[in-house]
């Protein structure tokens, strides 16, 4: 059987949660969780020192700069912007140190080391585009609240979504909350958020990424990845939604009037107007020709939406908070657009993480720069535009004019995307901007372990679709007499593992003083483990991990009925050799299901081993099919810890004892 090839080294990056404000339920159970596991699983898979785990706090942009002006508006806040930002990054640090997330580094874009090494590389980054020709000066329009004198920022202004069907809250100046990009001018009934006043729009200089000109690679792209079986599905017909051909969605009644005008417009198809329902259809075949056209049919009264499709990618504007940009054909004072630096920071991260562990900077070439090694980055669905329309182009152009998609070893190689999609609360999409606010990371250690609540966000197979977060605390419509959902794969391990594992400890206490019986493990059991092994594997590069948990419970499962049955059987008939055996058996079992089980809960599985005396041999996966005595010096007197009466190896929250 063929087994998944791995890479020799591996970046895992963990998106970037914004500097103004803590984390939520869906940071960490619609993405940290999953990223994490991922990272563990390679750190045993390939090795420790060949995985590097990165995230950090998204310092810039406007986000933070309104959240900061609120806070002291309305709070009273007396600190600097970066105050405001580190008080925010050191809560988000904490939060997941709580939820035992590995990262190597949390660094921080506008903090420390990490600042003054992501605005060099913001520099590298944004020289080397502009050299290979990929990068162009526009004058466009940006809002400008006249009565508070100044230009808005992009959440400083607030509006409506005009692409087609977006269920968008809101909509800022370019952009809305699910990511759906527009030129400025486009945005519905926009209103500033200083005065409430509707801006007018102004001229300003800012270089965009001809992102226009990729059609061709993307679409060659999306049809590469369409072939792997690691890459989600929503990553490709997301991605495919952005390469539509400029175009524009009018309402029926406004027929009659595009009839006496179409000949103004640009040339352009539109669909059939005899059978038109809602809507019809205007398409262009360039991005420009669009724009005169909307010019013209909001002049003649007509209502409509645009269509998704690509638009140049703005990267720098004059928000005073940002990453300063580099000086190009005497364009001053600009500072580099948040977005597109996030989507590089994972790199500037890798070096800033180097330059900590006394190793260079350049080596960061090692993970990002060869075709044996694997960047792994882990998303939430809103944001596969900026990802996988936007990164990957500009990825790209970092190694020539010409664009390739499978780069050589030395230039910058592209990104495996795992994108989840929505974690729901109680069955409604929440977000901190929108109605239903989302209960806080931390708060839900007040009712949950990180144990159990990282065994129930991976179940809950947000690969392949948007699934509910249903905690009963929090739910006031729970039934009283139904169990906490939550808590359905932490029993997993709180109850079955921790019985069986018990269970090989007291028996070994009372029979065999304290040790592992020596002997060798039942051929059937040998051969369910390698099974369940390979399963595993396989099912951990395709990124199916609500898969890995049912792989899981029916091994563990198995394991204490293999238990419950043989040991009944030995004490009812006081067999020795069937009691033994049985003990044999289990504790390979017991070694196998904690590997399996290691980046998933791996504080309790760390316990396990250590009471059990192993070395960290055990998490290699060079040994993964070894029976459990090739771990053991003395295979015939190898002393296990004394474990006291009652004691947990994967526990449950204090509350849930009440």
């Amino acid at each position: 059987m063929d087994r998944p090839k791995f890479p020799k080294r591996a970046v895992i990056t963990g998106g970037m949660p914004y500097g103004n404000k803590t984390l939520h339920f869906g940071h960490i159970g619609g993405m940290y969780v999953f990223a994490d596991v991922f990272a563990r699983f390679l750190r045993d898979r390939i090795g420790k020192d060949n995985v590097i785990f990165v995230s950090g706090t998204d310092c810039y942009g406007s986000p933070i700069a309104e959240g900061y002006r609120k806070k002291v508006e309305s709070e009273g806040f007396t600190g600097t912007i970066e105050d405001y930002v580190r008080e925010n990054h050191e809560a988000q640090a904490q939060t997941l140190k709580d939820y035992e997330i590995s990262l190597n580094i949390f660094a921080a874009s506008g903090l420390g080391d990490s600042k003054d090494i992501h605005a060099k590389y913001s520099d590298e980054f944004i020289t080397t585009l502009y050299e290979n020709g990929w990068l162009e000066k526009m004058v466009t329009k940006q809002f400008y609240d006249t009565k508070a004198g100044c230009f808005l920022n992009g959440r400083q202004v607030v509006g409506k979504c005009p692409i087609k069907n977006c269920q968008s809250e809101k909509g800022y100046a370019d952009e809305c909350d699910l990511g759906h990009q527009y030129m400025p001018e486009d945005l519905i009934d926009p209103k500033s958020t200083l005065t409430g006043d509707t801006p007018e729009m102004r001229d300003v200089v800012n270089w965009y990424f001809k992102l226009t000109e990729c059609q061709e690679v993307l679409e060659e792209y999306i049809d590469d990845i369409s072939k792997k079986e690691n890459v989600r599905k929503v990553v490709t017909e997301t991605m495919k939604e952005s390469l539509e051909k400029p175009g524009i969605y009018v309402r029926k009644e406004g027929i009659e009037t595009y009839l006496k005008i179409k000949d103004q417009l640009p040339e352009h198809t539109h669909t059939d107007l005899e059978n038109v329902k809602d809507s019809f259809t205007i398409e262009f075949k360039k991005l420009h020709d669009r724009e005169i056209a909307c010019d013209i049919l909001t002049k003649n009264g007509i209502r409509y939406r645009t269509s998704k499709t690509l638009v140049p990618l703005r990267l720098t504007g004059n928000i005073e908070w940002g990453v300063p940009a580099v000086e190009l054909e005497g364009e001053k004072g600009l500072t580099v657009w948040v977005w597109p630096e996030s989507l590089w920071a994972p790199i500037s991260f890798t070096k800033t993480y180097l330059k900590r562990m006394g190793k260079s900077e350049e080596e960061y070439k090692e993970y990002w720069c060869d075709p044996e090694a694997g960047v792994y980055q882990f998303i939430g669905q809103d944001n596969i535009y900026f990802y996988g329309v936007a990164q990957m182009p500009m990825f790209m152009a970092q190694n020539g004019h010409d664009l390739n998609i499978h780069p050589k070893k030395g230039e910058l190689c592209l990104p495996t995307l795992v994108a989840n999609h929505h974690i729901l609360f109680l069955d409604k999409k929440a977000s901190s901007s929108g109605e239903v606010k989302p209960p806080m990371a931390a708060d839900l250690l007040d009712y949950y372990t990180a144990e159990q609540l990282r065994a129930h966000f991976l179940a809950l197979a947000l690969g392949n679709k948007s699934v509910s977060f249903m905690p009963k605390p929090l739910n006031p419509n729970a039934n009283e007499n139904e169990q906490d959902p939550v808590l359905a794969q932490g029993n997993l391990f709180t109850n079955v593992l921790n019985r069986l594992i018990r269970s090989c400890f007291y028996t070994s206490q009372k029979y065999y003083d304290n040790k592992i019986p020596y002997g060798a493990v039942s051929e059937e059991v040998v051969q369910q483990a390698k099974e369940t092994i390979l399963n595993y594997e396989r099912t951990m590069y395709k990124f199916d991990f609500h898969i890995v948990m049912n792989i899981l419970d029916t091994y563990i499962r198995q394991a204490n009925k293999y238990w419950a049955r043989n040991i009944t059987q030995a004490d009812k008939e006081n067999d020795d050799v069937l009691r033994k055996q049985t003990v044999i058996d289990c504790f390979h079992m017991v070694r196998v299901a904690t590997l399996l089980s290691h980046p998933i809960v791996p504080s309790g599985c760390e316990k396990t081993i250590s009471y059990m005396n192993l070395d960290e041999r055990v998490w290699d996966w060079e040994n993964a099919f070894e029976d459990i005595y090739f771990f053991l010096e003395d295979k015939e007197n190898h002393q296990i810890k004394e474990l006291e009466a009652k004691e947990d190896f994967f526990e449950k929250h204090p509350s849930q004892f009440v």
